[in-house]
């Protein structure tokens, strides 16, 4: 860890907007007006956040959230910030993912926060620490980890006499029993709109995208274990063994009611969302280990951090309510509690607290908590996000859509996206290790 901090900061060193950042952090007292509670803005979308910040609202006296539910933030969030920013006017508390955690560190958006948090810090396994840290500095507090697993239909599974997968080989062999068993029915979706997904499976997979080498970033998103699995994902659209749609969409979500759609490769988040998403068939999904490569592993999908935007009047009261939303007792069994959120914290001594205030009952009472907890054990470590993931996976996005269609082809995506961020970060004046 130490090396990699320390090849980072070297590679931000120089950089005007975060210098700017960095030599700004002028805390304000979190104080109110005389006799009122100091009040702190906070913008975010994750699940079940209301409850959290009720709950908040509720045991505090002298800091109070007003809380803004956003658009998630590649649907308009992150734009909305990065526009107050530069406005003058962003909220004190904002929701960041892990991925573009370095880009609003690298626009000056956020306070360094690493002396307000140092005594929280040594709660958080180093692997995830590490990804809300930049230059030895601390940008934000991880509120969740994302470890995947595979969500099944357990009666339709058994009903065929179909095994869980547990490698990708057994996989794509269960793909095309299910095939078989109906016409119109595929094991899961390849999903044209979120890199996320590619992401955590070429991480799983052992990919690295970004790292370091002296001062410069070394970009490597088609690395083989990447290119194994955009190769594998492509295979399977080809052969018409997956689904094609959009995440999340209406004709997604359909596939699952109308029994053509048995499985999601998803992560932990997921468990919420489905058991809110299909309430009527409670009782018939179960969550397996994702399918791994030979031997057990998992990547990240999603995660969300909570950081204090630079221009904050109350950055002191806005660093207590970060640590309250992200490592309190009560903020998680009020998010799990929601019936909503399925999150599971980064903190591992709340795991407990979250496996306790979710309903599992939409999963035959199975111990959803626990598996989670093995998946974690089992993330890959190494991954670090690079400085322009915003562009990366805009451009990712925009390269995923012509899958479907064949005018590209996943593998195609990754070379898309290694030419574009490349010249991303070159272009912001940062060293590009030669390949």
């Amino acid at each position: 860890m130490g090396r990699k901090s320390a090849g980072i900061a070297g590679l931000l060193a120089g950089m005007s907007l975060l210098a700017a950042a960095c030599g700004s952090t002028e805390p304000a007292q979190p104080a109110g007006e005389a006799g009122k509670p100091a009040q702190v803005t906070f913008w975010g979308w994750a699940k079940g956040t209301q409850q959290v910040v009720d709950a908040f609202n509720k045991s505090h006296k002298d800091v109070q959230i007003k809380f803004e539910e956003i658009p998630s933030g590649n649907a308009g969030g992150y734009a909305k910030f990065s526009n107050a920013v530069k406005a003058g006017n962003a909220p004190d508390v904002m929701s960041v993912e892990y991925p573009q955690l370095p880009d609003f560190v690298n626009q000056g958006a956020l306070q360094d926060i690493s002396a307000d948090v140092a005594d929280v810090k040594p709660k958080y396994p180093a692997e995830v620490f590490s990804l809300v840290e930049l230059g030895g500095k601390a940008w934000a507090l991880p509120m969740d980890a994302a470890p995947q697993v595979f969500f099944y239909r357990k009666d339709l599974f058994e009903k065929n006499k179909i095994e869980v997968p547990k490698t990708w080989d057994d996989f794509r062999a269960a793909a095309e029993k299910v095939k078989k068993a109906d016409g119109k029915s595929r094991i899961a979706t390849f999903f044209p709109d979120d890199p996320s997904v590619l992401a955590a499976l070429s991480w799983q997979a052992g990919g690295k995208w970004f790292g370091t080498e002296g001062d410069a970033w070394k970009v490597t998103i088609n690395d083989e274990p990447s290119k194994k699995v955009a190769e594998y994902w492509q295979g399977l659209v080809k052969d018409d063994l997956v689904k094609v749609q959009p995440s999340f969409s209406q004709e997604w979500n359909a596939a699952f009611e109308n029994d053509t759609l048995w499985g999601y490769v998803g992560a932990n988040w997921g468990a919420g969302v489905m058991k809110g998403n299909h309430a009527g068939q409670s009782g018939k999904w179960a969550i397996a280990p994702i399918p791994n490569w030979g031997t057990p592993a998992s990547g990240m999908l999603g995660g969300t951090t909570f950081g204090v935007s630079k221009g904050s009047k109350n950055s002191k009261a806005a660093v207590e309510v970060v640590k309250w939303l992200t490592g309190s007792e009560e903020a998680w069994t009020a998010r799990l509690s929601s019936g909503t959120s399925s999150g599971f914290p980064a903190i591992a001594d709340l795991v407990p607290v979250a496996a306790k205030s979710f309903d599992a009952s939409f999963y035959g009472g199975q111990d959803i908590y626990a598996l989670f907890s093995e998946s974690y054990k089992t993330v890959q470590p190494g991954w670090t996000w690079g400085p322009s993931m915003v562009q990366t996976l805009t451009t990712f996005k925009d390269a995923l859509g012509k899958v479907g269609t064949g005018e590209t082809t996943v593998p195609g995506v990754l070379d898309t996206a290694q030419t574009a961020t490349v010249g991303e970060i070159k272009s912001r004046g940062l060293n590009v290790a030669q390949q």
